[in-house]
């Protein structure tokens, strides 16, 4: 009798086994793949980097915050906003976002990464792509020249009339690489470790033009150097065009997430009107040729 049950209940276990094999064959091995490629370094949470100071209109500004001149967290200004649109997409809530301080180098320096991803106006090089992972376009982006009103450069039309002039821009920035490739200027570019160094240096006079992207020249013209102006920005189109990608670790599987999460940002239109809501005052400025 304990044999005859022991033989049946055998066999259920055996049949239960069967039906749960089954129906995890019956998942379909990409939902199966993306759920374990989506991992984060902290379970249950997205952590995002970007560099300080965070300067508008990226970012908003935030009471509460400890960083110098605005709160990441706040969801104001257009890569807070988009961060949290794409953590939305990955399942992440607001509330579940953690900010991490990462300076501006660093986002792309090689090696491991303590953040999942990094928005931080990185634009995406062939050079880059070598040491990290960076996901689809989120921003096409110009760059734009801020001089000071009534100086000499100040009257400049043409690239070719930019030649002989001091110009700067923040150290390992696409807008230093334009100035060299681009302008080739007789005198050699002035390089600064943080943007907000460069900025100053343009108040001083020390340089004669701060090349950045162009919504951050209207931040500058606007609020940091007083009698700026923009003197004017740059065509941005064939192998030229200048792209902001979020930055992640080489190879890292959520990648692939993120540009799924992009995708359908742009697909449902938010990308385009968080562009309005942000940057639609940061796009008129002349052409350079």
């Amino acid at each position: 009798m304990h044999k005859r049950l022991l033989l049946l209940l055998t066999a259920i276990a055996a049949l239960a086994a069967v039906a749960v094999s089954a129906s995890v064959a019956a998942i379909p091995t990409a939902s199966v793949a993306a759920a374990a490629s989506c991992a984060t370094v902290t379970d249950g949470q997205l952590t995002v980097g970007t560099d300080n100071p965070a300067y508008p209109p990226w970012f908003g500004g935030g009471s509460k915050s400890s960083w110098k001149i605005n709160d990441p967290s706040t969801g104001k200004g257009y890569e807070s906003a988009v961060t949290y649109a794409i953590a939305k997409q990955l399942g992440y809530s607001k509330a579940n976002v953690k900010w991490t301080y990462v300076p501006f180098n660093k986002a792309f320096a090689p090696g491991p990464k303590a953040f999942d991803f990094d928005i931080n106006q990185i634009s995406i090089t062939p050079a880059r792509a070598k040491v990290v992972s960076f996901s689809s376009s989120y921003y096409d982006v110009n760059q734009a020249l801020v001089v000071n009103k009534g100086t000499k450069i100040a009257s400049a039309r043409s690239i070719k009339g930019l030649q002989s002039f001091k110009l700067g821009a923040q150290l390992g920035t696409t807008s230093y690489t334009y100035i060299k490739n681009r302008i080739k200027p007789s005198q050699q570019p002035a390089v600064f470790n943080s943007n907000a160094a460069a900025v100053l240096a343009l108040k001083n006079k020390q340089i004669d033009g701060l090349m950045v992207d162009l919504p951050t020249a209207f931040y500058v013209t606007a609020v940091q150097v007083p009698n700026s102006k923009i003197l004017g920005q740059f065509e941005n189109k064939g192998g030229s065009t200048d792209r902001f990608g979020v930055v992640l670790a080489k190879g890292n599987p959520l990648t692939a997430c993120v540009d799924r999460a992009i995708a359908s940002l742009r697909a449902n239109g938010t990308l385009k009107r968080l562009q309005q809501l942000w940057l639609a005052k940061a796009t008129g400025a002349p052409v350079l040729k």
